[in-house]
């Protein structure tokens, strides 16, 4: 399976000549989930879910569709008939050729004072790959590799590390890490390297490795 890692939270999957992109906001690029056979988004916020682009690719690909919850899917679900699925916790279902499990169900707490939308994550092919959207949800089974929320205004560093020793991945690639400069950039990798249990790697964007 080849991963590309698009801006922010955006991820491109590749497995026998067919694509899954999860998670394409307005933080990626325009064209982050176009040629996509399959697109999957966790929550309705801007960063993860633009609806434009959305759009953009269902009308480029009729033969493409989107699994999300039920927020994003009513936005899409009358110009797209049949090719918007809601999901929810502990649903299982094929997409594009990739086996996914959905867990979890609210976004991290931003402050106490405002309201949890809900935030699912996506299992990629019994663990191969796990994007838990703006969530710390730990799975019930191995994962392979994480996609981690490295930065975020509900997030701090020792919840993080916290995290990856939590998951146990063999390897944790940021993601969620578009408000991250690069001045901070050593100060995370240092330190979810030295203390969270697993490797952790980053990719640029645009970047890919095969996992």
């Amino acid at each position: 399976m080849k991963l590309t890692k698009m801006s922010h939270a955006c991820v491109r999957l590749e497995k026998d000549g067919r694509t899954l992109v999860l998670d394409p906001g307005a933080f990626s690029e325009a064209d982050a989930a176009l040629g996509a056979d399959a697109i999957l988004v966790t929550h309705e916020h801007p960063d993860h879910f633009d609806e434009e682009r959305l759009r953009t690719a269902l009308e480029a690909n009729p033969e493409a569709a989107v699994w999300t919850l039920r927020s994003v899917a009513e936005k899409l679900s009358p110009a797209f008939p049949g090719r918007v699925h809601t999901v929810g916790h502990g649903d299982t279902f094929t997409a594009a050729g990739f086996d996914i499990q959905v867990h979890g169900e609210l976004h991290a707490v931003i402050h106490p004072d405002l309201p949890r939308i809900t935030n699912v994550g996506y299992l990629v092919d019994g663990g191969r790959v796990f994007h838990p959207g703006d969530a710390l949800t730990v799975p019930d089974q191995p994962v392979d590799t994480l996609m981690l929320p490295v930065m975020a205004p509900w997030s701090k560093i020792s919840e993080v590390i916290d995290y990856v020793r939590e998951v146990r991945p063999q390897r944790a690639y940021d993601i969620h890490d578009a408000l991250l400069t690069d001045l901070a950039r050593p100060v995370y990798d240092n330190q979810i390297g030295a203390l969270g249990g697993a490797r952790h790697l980053r990719l640029a964007p645009g970047g890919s490795a095969e996992v």
